[in-house]
């Protein structure tokens, strides 16, 4: 299949590798997601959200009776198995103060009467009627008593619920009780509730929360289906979201023992119950009836306490009643935000270096937090862990095609250029994925020819061992301007040096780079007269100089040579005239000439001496020459 030519070689390469990181980092992000795997991490954020919002509203719908400390010093000579004729007195009183619905998270596998004559006392008119004031509550039809599914030592699920003597008080028997066990995730904490637990309509498997809504409504426990603020319920077995209105003791709590006093309806804590739905639930501090939510969690400067479990049923309803709970953002929201963050993070992977990043992974990650506050702040849940996932899978993804594809690349050149530009240029070829053409391309280019003045006469009066150490050590010293401004030592002839700037990376002032790379080599060989003059005293050696010309214009660049030895250089008129100004400047004087094309590119700044027209071997025009100086 034929590529369009923009599609062509590296570019092709590229979008081919965003591609494939985009995707990857999709699919592993989004299908984690849907298998579940990311809930326990993103939980923790939904914690963390709780906690920093505080307290997020006051209930409307529901309140907590709490059975605390001071009403159990109040009835401290009752055992509690036997408060029934207390609690009645406290249903009474709620009733009156306009409560709708009242829901009783104390259970007894048998009553106090059942009790007594399990005991076998003289027949009584107490032991017949202690429980009578109960009873008349229950039969009031506004009343839900609590059951507990529990786990027999078989592993089989049993329901524990009121005595008999109770149910057959309440109008609906059996089915004016809630299921009042809570279902913690996986690390223990309750964020969510089963409005219904067992789906059966013949068993009595609604959870306490949303009976007590029912009776709160009118609505029927029998029915296939709810409606509350606009918010369905079908008589499945699924979890809810609590949309809890704040930390422990956010809810609305009156102490029972307040209830129980004479002038209670007149009480302005008992008077904001009207209209509410209250649960009758222990909060005391020996009560083990307390249980992890979001608040739980550990965050440095914030309470991890517990909440009591009536507190739970209690937001449970306020849930249900309101219709305001966490609810997650649309999928046509979320996932194409994802997506626009992909796109624009691993444009950036593909093209920075690893820890840079990786520096803008963390800070993306981090950034997401932002809006997800924001948005929790509403109700409406962006999951964090998606993103996370997504930008750590394309950050390790690019990580893996620079540790083979481009790692691979890097070896290959630097076998191609390594001896010849610094790993700057190599990384630079790498970046900007402009391999150079191999096969050959005319470029616009400087080159840059210097060699020793006299060498002749000095490699005469030295040793073969002693020439090799000096130009060593020249060199060393001189190839370090032409690499630190990006150019490329192209080869050593005897003691000349020639240098490409342009190619094999391409810069748009290269020739202000080879003119800036002459003047360093300048002061280079100025500091190495001092070196020679130590190393070499007495021998007689001609004063250490150089010369360098500079040429600007059109060379022709390409792998170049015979099966067994090959090299990348450059060839052309601009070559034999870099060289030959080399050459002009003993004409001159001078250390640098460079010709008039190879100013005019290196643009303004550039301090001249001389300037002479001359004619060069093998040029019919003649070059206009200056002489640079050295800042």
């Amino acid at each position: 299949m034929l590529r369009p030519q923009w599609m062509s070689g590296e570019r092709f390469r590229k979008v081919w590798q965003f591609l494939a990181v985009t995707v990857l980092a999709l699919v592993v992000s989004l299908g984690s997601e849907r298998l579940g795997w990311l809930q326990d991490y993103e939980n923790i954020f939904y914690d963390y959200w709780h906690q920093i919002a505080g307290k997020r509203r006051d209930a409307q719908h529901a309140a907590v009776i709490a059975v605390d400390d001071d009403t159990l010093l109040q009835y401290k000579d009752d055992p509690l198995a036997f408060w029934q004729p207390i609690f009645a007195v406290a249903m009474q009183n709620l009733t009156d103060a306009g409560v709708k619905s009242i829901g009783l998270d104390f259970i007894y596998a048998v009553s106090a009467e059942a009790w007594l004559r399990k005991l076998k006392l003289p027949d009584s008119e107490v032991s017949r009627n202690y429980d009578a004031p109960f009873r008349g509550q229950l039969a009031q039809g506004n009343k839900i008593l609590i059951a507990q599914l529990v786990e027999t030592s078989q592993g089989d699920m049993e329901v524990m619920g009121p005595p008999p003597e109770h149910l057959l008080m309440m109008p609906n028997g059996a089915h004016d009780t809630g299921i009042a066990n809570h279902f913690p995730d996986n690390d223990k904490l309750v964020r969510t509730f089963y409005p219904v637990v067992i789906p059966d309509k013949e068993f009595p498997g609604v959870g306490l929360a949303m009976q007590l809504a029912l009776r709160a409504t009118g609505g029927d426990s029998h029915a296939d289906g709810w409606t509350f603020a606009g918010e369905s319920f079908s008589r499945q077995r699924e979890r809810r979201r609590i949309g809890f209105v704040g930390p422990p003791g956010s809810m609305l709590t009156v102490s029972m023992h307040r209830l129980l006093k004479a002038d209670a309806l007149d009480d302005p804590e008992v008077k904001k119950l009207k209209g509410r739905s209250v649960i009758i639930a222990p909060n005391n501090i020996g009560t083990s009836d307390r249980h992890f939510s979001p608040y739980s969690r550990v965050l440095p400067g914030f309470d991890n306490e517990p909440m009591t479990g009536g507190e739970i049923h209690a937001n449970a309803i306020e849930t249900i009643m309101s219709g305001i709970y966490p609810r997650a953002l649309s999928h046509w929201v979320a996932w194409p935000g994802l997506v626009l963050v992909l796109v624009f993070v691993v444009t950036l992977f593909l093209r920075m270096h690893p820890a840079a990043g990786l520096g803008v992974g963390l800070a993306f990650s981090g950034a997401v937090l932002i809006p997800a506050f924001a948005l929790f702040q509403k109700d409406l849940l962006l999951t964090v862990a998606p993103f996370h996932v997504a930008l750590a899978t394309a950050y390790l993804a690019t990580l893996a095609l620079r540790l083979t594809g481009e790692e691979r690349q890097r070896a290959q050149l630097k076998s191609m250029f390594g001896q010849y530009v610094s790993d700057v240029v190599v990384d630079k070829i790498i970046a900007d994925g402009q391999r150079p053409n191999l096969s050959g391309e005319k470029l616009e280019v400087t080159v840059l020819f210097s060699d020793i003045r006299n060498f002749t006469t000095i490699s005469e009066k030295l040793d073969a061992e002693e020439v090799v150490e000096m130009l060593n050590a020249y060199f060393g010293l001189t190839c370090e301007p032409i690499l630190e401004q990006g150019g490329m030592v192209n080869k050593f002839i005897g003691d000349a040096v020639m240098a490409v700037f342009g190619s094999p990376v391409h810069y748009d002032d290269h020739a202000r780079r080879a003119v800036l790379a002459a003047q360093g080599m300048a002061r280079e060989a100025e500091g190495f007269k001092a070196w020679m003059k130590q190393r070499f005293p007495d021998r007689g050696l001609p004063e250490f100089a150089i010369g360098i010309g500079v040429h600007t214009g059109p060379a022709v660049m390409g792998d170049i040579g015979s099966v067994k030895r090959r090299e990348f250089t450059a060839i052309g008129d601009t070559v034999n005239a870099a060289s030959r100004l080399e050459g002009v400047t003993k004409e001159l004087g001078c250390v640098i000439a460079a010709s008039a094309a190879a100013i005019t590119a290196a643009g303004g700044g550039i301090r001249t001496g001389r300037q002479q027209v001359v004619h060069v071997k093998g040029k019919a025009e003649p070059i206009e020459v200056f002489e640079v100086l050295s800042d």
